[in-house]
C-alpha cells in the first residue's frame, strides 16, 4: 500500500479531466499562478515596507497600555 503507480495517476487526472473539463482546468492554473505571483510580490513590498516601517514603530510600542476587560459567561 505504498505510493501509487503511474498508471493510478493518469486515472485520476483522467477522471479530474472528464469532471472539471480543460478549459476550466486551465483557468484555474492561471488563477493559482497569479494568486502565487501576488504573493511573491506582497512579500517582496512587505520586507521594505517592514524595515521603513519598524523605526516609525517602536515609539508607539513603548506607549501602549494594559486594557483590563472581564469575560462574560455564555448562558
Amino acid at each position: 500500500m505504498g505510493s501509487f503507480s503511474i498508471w493510478h495517476w493518469l486515472i485520476v487526472l483522467l477522471i479530474v479531466v472528464m469532471v472539471f473539463g480543460t478549459k476550466k482546468l486551465k483557468n484555474m492554473g492561471s488563477d493559482l499562478g497569479g494568486a502565487v505571483k501576488g504573493f511573491k510580490d506582497g512579500m517582496k513590498d512587505g520586507g521594505a515596507s517592514a524595515a521603513d516601517d519598524k523605526s516609525v514603530a517602536a515609539p508607539a510600542v513603548a506607549e501602549k497600555a494594559t486594557i483590563d476587560v472581564e469575560a462574560k459567561t455564555k448562558s
